[in-house]
């Protein structure tokens, strides 16, 4: 530019440096040179620019060549014409300075270089000894940048519209980058393509594109491709500015689903994850751009079911990189809607799961039980109802490719799934309608009763639960049912059934409290053969005692279970309750150790009083002599006990029944009785363990103190001499 100034014409120095010895320097001498030559407006910018791209073909050195094509994009940047056609046809009308170049001139230099950049960059490829092709990837990768800066330019030219680009540009480019046959090259610049160019080009441009990608390389990663593609057009699709959204005369789904056809078909030996990978991105197209067309997302999964057929996969293995996309692919329209109801409207959904070994469907069990529990998820129909616990199989029952109970991997994994599906019976809910609700525990108990004896003990006990309920539903809309008492009979009916079925599965105490659970909902609902059903649901509980309960402990719980039931129901006439009451102090009599059984007849005293029949209209029993026998019949067994502790404690207790019947009216309890009691207990306490001694003292202390209290009172004759 000085000697310019200096009065030397450009072009002389132009043609001077193209005299230099080598030719490396005397090109980056002639590509400055050139520079200044197309600043001083002496000569056509076009033919200049042109000269000069054809000149670096005289460095063929593929690293040499990169870097000086390179400086000659950066040099020419900032002169590149970039007038329209239009433009240049005004100018030229109006008589004024002619426009030097088009924007075609630039897209014409820039195509050229980068074409010529290719090849020096996928020649680096086969020079040298076949041992060094890592080392020269390396190099490859490190100089990527320099042919894609070519790219980068071409987006930054202003006058580029959409009408151009497809015409012009990308074909240009798709055609450099297809005829390279080379896959590192092939996969950097289609990645690059997608970044640099503007989302709204690549709208209307997507069958070219896609259909390049099918025309690639074999080793080219074209999954990769078309998943950035998908996943940036989606993005797009989601902005929430104005230039966001998908054209509607595009139908973006429709073309990328042939497409992505078109290349599985082309590549026969494309890796199954690479398939299952592009359905999962598509998905998410479906998904981000079309929310509300479930039937899209029904399409990829069908589709990827007839891709396993094609390919003849008929088991996927969950631990394979196939079992992971497959997951993935299954897990969007889960995650997405948050509703398995909605997800069961994909037709194909459950059976491209079933593809999946036992492993992959536990997974995916637990997955699908998870999010109906942590989203509230209501089931409202059986057949709903069927479908999902068909999803939820393997942790149902035994699966014949997976193991048994026993033979679980971890045995609190096992608990913690079995307790998931106890609690995916409380989602089984059709509100406001009792008869679909029967429907609904009637398919639940279908499947759960398939599971074995490790399983119903978490899963059937809260579906007899649902349907006790469900029976007292219906007695409170007997008005607008003509029909609830035979349906109240069918549900105690089935929940018999189910019990049964425990029992059968060697259980005991389980059932025991739910036949007695039941005899109280029972007592609640006065039908027809309400007496019938209730004492054969107290009969079953007595022969589970009697037959089933062995540990010592464990009886005298059911038995004070069975007392407290029978004590509070109401439906039983004499003829019933008799045996039934009588049958509960036998079996309190019968205890093993002496301490069960003094506490077994004391809780059966309560029975005598409180106890209430049809017969007495439902007032309570008081049978004053009944009363006094348990007591006496408790004071008996207690005398017998060799512990003096133990002994100590029942006379106590035995002293605090007295005393509660005392105060309810019990005419046969007299002061000697009482004060016999506690000088009883007056001359044991000194025989006790220090351990027990400060229990047992503070519990008889006690009673003392509520004697005492009851004395003050003094409106209460009963104690008024006991402690005299």
């Amino acid at each position: 530019m000085d000697e310019f100034r200096k009065g030397r014409k450009v072009a002389d120095l132009y043609e001077l440096v193209q005299y230099a010895g080598n030719i490396v320097p005397r090109m980056y001498l002639l590509i400055t040179v050139g520079l200044v030559y197309i600043q001083t407006n002496e000569f056509s910018r076009r033919d200049i620019l042109r000269d000069l791209v054809e000149m670096c073909r005289g460095v063929q050195h593929p690293l040499r060549g990169l870097f000086l094509r390179n400086y000659l994009l950066q040099c020419t940047r900032n002169v590149l014409p970039d007038a329209l056609d239009e433009m240049v046809q005004e100018v030229q009308a109006n008589n004024m300075t002619s426009l030097d170049g088009t924007i075609q001139d630039s897209i014409d230099f820039i195509l050229l270089n980068f074409s010529e950049m290719n090849k020096l960059w996928v020649r680096m490829q086969h020079q040298g000894h076949s041992r060094e092709r890592e080392r020269r990837e390396r190099e490859r990768m490190e100089l990527r940048i320099l042919v894609g800066t070519n790219l980068v330019r071409l987006s930054q030219l202003d006058n580029i519209d959409i009408e151009l680009y497809k015409s012009t540009v990308l074909p240009g480019v798709l055609e450099q980058v297809v005829s390279c046959r080379d896959a590192i090259a092939q996969e950097y610049l289609m990645e690059c393509v997608i970044q640099v160019f503007p989302d709204e080009m690549h709208l209307v441009t997507l069958n070219n594109f896609l259909a390049a990608c099918g025309q690639l390389h074999p080793h080219v990663n074209v999954k990769n491709i078309i998943i950035s593609l998908i996943d940036r057009l989606a993005l797009f699709a989601t902005r929430e500015d104005e230039t966001g959204g998908i054209p509607n005369e595009i139908q973006l789904f429709d073309v990328f689903s042939k497409e992505i056809a078109n290349i599985i078909t082309a590549k026969k030996d494309m890796p199954p994850e690479d398939i299952v990978s592009l359905q999962v991105s598509l998905i998410n197209l479906a998904h981000k751009c079309y929310s509300e067309r479930l039937d899209y997302v029904d399409t990829v999964l069908d589709v990827t079911k007839q891709l396993f057929d094609n390919v003849n996969i008929t088991t996927v293995e969950y631990c394979t990189p196939v079992g992971r996309e497959l997951e993935k692919l299954l897990l969007i329209p889960i995650n997405n809607y948050n509703d398995m109801i909605t997800v069961l409207g994909l037709g194909h959904f459950a059976t491209l799961l079933s593809m999946y070994d036992f492993e992959g469907r536990r997974a995916m069990a637990v997955y699908i039980a998870n999010n109906v529990v942590d989203n509230e998820t209501s089931i409202t129909t059986a057949e709903q109802t069927e479908v999902v616990l068909g999803l939820l199989a393997p942790l149902i029952q035994d699966q014949e490719d997976g193991p048994t109970p026993d033979k679980w991997d971890d045995a609190d994994e096992f608990i913690e799934e079995q307790n998931l599906m106890g609690k995916i019976i409380h989602m089984l809910k059709a509100d406001n309608d009792p008869d679909q609700q029967y429907q609904i525990l009637s398919t639940a108990r279908k499947h759960f009763g398939l599971g074995g004896p490790s399983r119903i003990d978490s899963t059937l006990p809260p579906i007899v639960m649902f349907t006790y309920k469900l029976a007292q539903e219906f007695y409170t809309i007997k008005d607008r049912d003509d029909k609830w008492e035979k349906k109240v009979a069918k549900i105690f009916q089935f929940c018999h059934t189910t019990l049964m079925a425990l029992v059968k599965a060697e259980m005991s105490e389980l059932p025991l409290r739910l036949f007695l659970q039941g005899a109280l909902v029972l007592d609640t609902i006065p039908f027809e053969n309400q007496e019938t059903v209730a004492y054969e649901y107290m009969s079953q509980a007595f022969s589970l005692y009697e037959d089933e309960i062995s540990d010592s402990r464990a009886q005298l719980a059911a038995i004070t279970l069975m007392i407290g039931t029978l004590e509070q129901m109401k439906c039983f006439s004499e003829e019933n309750h008799d045996p039934l009451r009588t049958q509960c102090a036998l079996a309190a009599s019968k205890l093993l150790k002496k301490p069960d059984q003094c506490r077994g007849v004391q809780v059966c005293s309560h029975l005598f009083w409180s106890g209430k029949t049809k017969t007495n209209n439902g007032q309570e029993l008081k049978d004053v002599k009944r009363v006094l026998d348990c007591l006496k019949k408790g004071v008996k067994i207690a005398s017998q006990c060799m512990d003096p502790g133990t002994k100590t404690q029942l006379y106590i207790e035995l002293l605090n029944k007295y005393i509660f019947f005392a105060e309810k009216g019990h005419t046969g309890i007299s002061d000697e009785i009482m004060q016999e009691l506690i000088k009883r207990i007056r001359e044991e306490l000194p025989n006790i363990e220090a351990e027990e001694a400060d229990q047992v003292n503070k519990h008889f202390d006690n009673t003392i103190a509520h004697i005492k209290v009851r004395q003050e009172a003094g409106n209460d004759p009963t104690f008024k001499n006991l402690l005299a």
